[in-house]
């Protein structure tokens, strides 16, 4: 294992992440992301988020060279690749393999009545017994507009796919997909353990559109010798795991177990909580998808709360209120000269399309309690950062009137958990320790990728040189000033819902 080199991606919507690890070690060797400043999200109606795949490819070539710069002929003892995507997006091609329209992707609020007026359809009880899920604005819903919007593309359609199943078909010349992507796009059957024939049927959906199906860790197609030579890696490389943000950033940071949490806070904000029972929440407003490690014999599930306007709201105060060398360190410091509860200053940052914790309502973001007197920009920075908090624990409690235990929590060291405040904000009201470590997607796609090519023999093999780098407690002396700040909060936000 001493030569043997893992490279993970992770194929977001703001940049494309590439990093190469040692296998042997977990060391990372070399790293990259592009673009240097955000993907464009294109919006030609209101609520509306497109992409175009071929962007994120270029961008998949662009960081593989930086790679390939740093470690020079190492780049030759690559024997994994692993993929990790921005979940639920929808990508569409015909029999050549040819983008018939831009992905539309996660955050992208046009299919919402589709899915609440099949939820209603269908039986809200059906629905979540069979597929944990109200179909939302999830993937299957996307394509159905687009069978309803755009019927001469859609005619033209061999097979959809998630984002990453994209990639993975740009480097193997194969379409398939995995029962955690298909889940996470409201298609999966979980008391039958298949593709979802009652979504499917309800939709007019052809089961021929579906890609095959594979398992996330296993080898799922090799590198093309056209694929290589655009890249610079040698051809045969296995495609051995593939696996959506949040599943994957849970799995990178070791979360596998019932009863432990992943959470992660850049353009939106995620908790994700693991256990071994397929449960729901009545309203829908949060998620339960197919975890990375699900089995028939060991069922694993995730359950997901998102928040979609988080680290983009903060990106949105430093664009708007601040000169462009502001950093966000710097943010944090003048977050921190307003008081708890930013005297008042009350922020919902719900900006950025439907929120599933407010049952797919767009309420947008606003600012209430705003007195020109006493205010500052720190109590601006302030309320923000706390809003996104507050949002996160909004939904942190549906989580726990399922069952699911918040004791301990694991995050990346990076976006908004960078901020002090952001942080103990976050621990002392959820009432949790929180352990921050430095590792990301594209890391946690590597380690995957060894797993699923058989170099790692587990999951604890694949972890043992994980280390945590930080652990914030709750501030019980303050606790008080929290929640009063944040019960504030929650008046606001239930007269506006």
């Amino acid at each position: 294992m001493n030569n043997i080199y893992l490279l993970g991606y992770d194929i977001g919507s703001s940049s494309i992440k590439a990093t190469l690890l040692k296998a042997e070690t977990g060391e990372v060797v070399a790293s990259s992301y592009s673009p240097k400043t955000e993907l464009p999200i294109n919006s030609k109606e209101p609520g509306w988020a497109e992409q175009d795949p071929r962007t994120w490819w270029e961008h998949v070539k662009i960081v593989t060279n930086d790679i390939k710069k740093t470690v020079g002929d190492n780049i030759d003892n690559i024997e994994a690749i692993g993929i990790s995507y921005q979940m639920h997006g929808l990508v569409v091609v015909d029999k050549n393999y040819n983008v018939l329209y831009p992905s539309i992707i996660w955050c992208d609020s046009r299919a919402v009545k589709i899915g609440d007026k099949a939820f209603n359809d269908i039986g809200k009880e059906r629905c979540l017994k069979t597929l944990l899920n109200s179909p939302g604005n999830f993937t299957a819903s996307k394509l159905k507009w687009l069978m309803e919007n755009e019927p001469k593309v859609y005619e033209k359609i061999y097979k959809i796919m998630l984002p990453g199943d994209y990639i993975a078909m740009m480097m193997t010349d194969e379409i398939n997909t995995t029962p955690s992507g298909l889940s996470e796009g409201i298609m999966w059957d979980f008391n039958k353990n298949k593709l979802s024939d009652l979504i499917l049927s309800h939709y007019g959906i052809s089961k021929d559109l579906i890609p095959d199906i594979v398992t996330t860790f296993s080898p799922q197609g090799e590198l093309t010798k056209k694929a290589a030579e655009e890249l610079g890696l040698k051809p045969g490389i296995k495609i051995a795991y593939r696996a959506g943000d949040q599943p994957n950033n849970a799995f990178s940071l070791n979360v596998l177990k019932p009863g432990e949490l992943a959470t992660t806070a850049g353009t939106s904000g995620v908790v994700y909580g693991v256990t071994n029972k397929a449960n729901y929440d009545e309203r829908s407003r949060v998620n339960t998808f197919v975890h990375v490690n699900n089995t028939e014999e060991l069922p694993h599930y995730g359950i997901l709360l998102c928040i979609n306007g988080t680290g983009i709201m903060n990106s949105w105060a430093r664009k708007n209120f601040l000169s462009t060398d502001t950093s966000y360190n710097d943010i944090n410091k003048l977050a921190d000269e307003a008081p708890i509860g930013s005297d008042g200053l009350i922020i919902l940052p719900y900006g950025n399309g439907a929120e599933r914790t407010l049952e797919n309502k767009n309420i947008n973001a606003s600012i209430y309690g705003l007195n020109f007197n006493i205010h500052s920009r720190s109590h601006l920075l302030r309320a923000i950062q706390e809003g996104i908090v507050f949002a996160l624990n909004y939904g942190l409690q549906i989580m726990g009137n399922m069952g699911v235990e918040i004791k301990k929590i694991r995050a990346g060291n990076a976006n908004m958990f960078l901020s002090p405040i952001f942080k103990k904000t976050f621990s002392t009201l959820s009432d949790a320790e929180i352990e921050l470590y430095n590792t990301d997607g594209s890391q946690g796609a590597a380690r995957g990728a060894g797993i699923g090519a058989g170099i790692y023999h587990n999951s604890d093999d694949a972890f043992k040189n994980l280390k945590i780098i930080e652990k914030i407690s709750p501030d019980i002396g303050k606790k008080n000033s929290y929640e009063d700040a944040y019960n504030k909060w929650l008046e606001i936000l239930k007269k506006n819902i």
